[in-house]
Parts: structure tokens; C-alpha cells; sequence
């Protein structure tokens, strides 16, 4: 884990990232959040991913059960190095279903949850982002674009290689200005001076590990608004409007079912699926309220 703060004092922010296997620290040495002015903020590499890949992990233990207990013993270090009862938990995509069920499971040892693009139903998420570029492409005239996503039905292996180079020149993928996985994520990986050349390596061959194990499966799988229907804690749900990554529509239906103490829904009104990046996309902050379209 990376653990950075202005003060030790503030609040103790876990970030449980997305993927699965895709740690977010080293996107923010390009785009910084911030978070750490206001938080001590704990950059924690799951089981599997990143500086925590190793090749001895037994692929049986990739489960959501297994990083739901492995949050909470994170959790518990964090309480008891920075002596505070409870810590705001934040999950970011594939991370929303750990952090929903974690939150679901150990209320008494959270502040808050804060869902970053929030899983609801990927299978249904899948089909809005298809639909989303297949209308995108046809009004920029992009023909050629057009015709790929055709022969590319929704679930196919095609599909599956084109998706991400479709969604990313759509501006609906990582940021609403980001057009390239290569430059946008691996590039800032391969050249982030925290790693070292093995943790560098260790990215990659995590990355590898996590996708092939069977937690992609439970993510397409879970139905949170039916397996997490109410939260014990406050709630608040931050959305890029051309997230479709995990489409924007159903992250907004699931906070509004949601049953929660307090909640707030915050859109970031130029931000695609990581609103907390500085340059995730251009804009001012939305005057009805939170950061939206934050980028300064």
C-alpha cells in the first residue's frame, strides 16, 4: 500500500481499487486527487494485483468473499496505526462490489461509504455502453468504427478486444479524455518512480492473474441492488455523466433504491469513469452542488 496525508490526524480514507487487478496509485502521480489534504489516504493493492501480486497466491482464494475479509483486516491496521474507531471506506468500479458488501458486512467500522462509478448489474451495464457507441460512432460518421462494433456482437470474443479502443475514442472509458489504454494506464505505470522495476513487472503479471481468475465472473455475476439493498451507514455516489464503463444510468437508479442514513449523489458533469483524477475531464465545478466535472 501507498499511505500518503498532509496530517495523520484527518480522517483515514481506504481506496479499494478497481480492475480486477488494476491499482490506481500510479494515475495519480499525472492526474492527482488531492484526497490527502483532506484525508490520510491508504492506496491499497489487492490480494493478487500489483505490489501484492505474487505468483504463489492460490488462484482458489480470488474470491469476493476472500478480498471482503481481506478489506476488513486492512481496515483494522489502519484503525489501530492511526488510532481511530472508524475510517471512510471508497470503492472504485470493480472495487464498489468489494466496498458495498464490506460496508454491508462491518458497518460498525466505517464512517461512510463512497461508491466511484458503483456496479449495479454489469450485463445490463454492457448493453447501454453498446448501444451508447453504436449510436456515437453512426452520428461522427465514423464508418469504419461503426462497422467493427457490427461484426463485434456484445459478449463475443470480438467484442471483447474491441471494447476497450471503442469506448476509450468514444470518451466513455478510464477519462473522458483519455483515448489510448497504452498512454493513458500503461505508460504511466511502466514510468511512475514509486514502483521499482519488479513492482512495475509485478503490475502487468498481476493484472494478467486477476482477469483470468474467477473474479471477473462474480463481478458480471452480482446483482448489487438485490444483494445490497440498504446500508447501515451514510452512502454517497460519485458518477462521471459518460461513464459507461459502468454506465452512468444504472449507478444513478441504484443510489436512488438505495436504502442508507444519509445519502448524496454527486455527477460530475464532464468526467467519464474516474471523476477523482485531476484532468479527468475539462469544465468548471457544477454549481448545483459537489465537484461536478472536476478538473482543476
Amino acid at each position: 500500500m501507498f499511505i500518503e496525508s498532509r496530517d495523520t490526524a484527518n480522517p483515514v480514507l481506504l481506496v479499494v481499487h478497481g480492475g480486477p487487478g488494476c491499482p490506481d496509485y500510479m494515475l495519480t502521480q499525472k492526474n492527482p486527487t488531492g484526497l490527502e489534504e483532506r484525508f490520510t489516504v491508504c492506496w491499497w493493492e489487492q490480494r493478487g494485483a500489483g505490489m501484492s501480486y505474487s505468483p504463489s497466491i492460490p488462484p482458489e482464494s480470488m474470491t469476493v468473499d476472500q478480498m471482503v475479509s481481506d478489506t476488513i483486516a486492512v481496515t483494522n491496521y489502519l484503525r489501530g496505526r492511526f488510532g481511530q474507531d472508524k475510517i471512510y471506506l471508497l470503492g472504485h468500479s470493480w472495487g464498489t462490489v468489494i466496498g458495498m458488501r464490506t460496508a454491508q458486512k462491518a458497518p460498525e467500522l466505517y464512517r461512510a461509504y463512497i461508491a466511484m462509478s458503483q456496479i449495479s448489474r454489469q450485463p445490463e451495464s454492457e448493453k447501454l455502453a453498446y448501444g451508447y457507441m453504436l449510436k456515437w460512432y453512426g452520428e461522427k460518421g465514423d464508418g469504419a468504427m461503426l462497422r467493427r462494433l457490427k461484426a463485434a456482437p456484445l459478449g463475443s470474443k470480438r467484442y471483447e478486444g474491441l471494447r476497450d479502443e471503442a469506448m476509450h475514442r468514444a470518451g466513455i472509458g478510464t477519462m473522458h479524455n483519455m483515448k489510448s489504454i497504452v498512454d493513458g494506464i500503461v505508460l504511466p505505470e511502466l514510468t511512475c518512480p514509486q514502483y521499482s522495476l519488479a513492482e512495475k513487472l509485478a503490475f502487468l503479471r498481476g493484472l494478467a492473474f486477476s482477469s483470468a481468475s474467477g473474479l471477473r465472473k462474480e463481478e458480471w455475476a452480482a446483482d448489487l441492488p438485490r444483494e445490497v439493498p440498504e446500508l447501515k451507514i451514510p452512502v454517497y455516489f460519485f458518477s462521471g455523466r459518460y461513464d459507461y464503463t459502468v454506465a452512468y444510468p444504472l449507478a444513478k437508479a441504484y443510489f436512488e433504491a438505495i436504502k442508507a442514513p444519509v445519502k448524496g449523489f454527486y455527477t460530475f458533469e464532464r468526467s467519464a469513469h474516474q471523476p477523482a483524477l485531476r484532468g479527468a475531464g475539462k469544465g468548471e465545478p457544477d454549481p448545483r452542488g459537489g465537484r461536478a466535472g472536476r478538473d482543476e
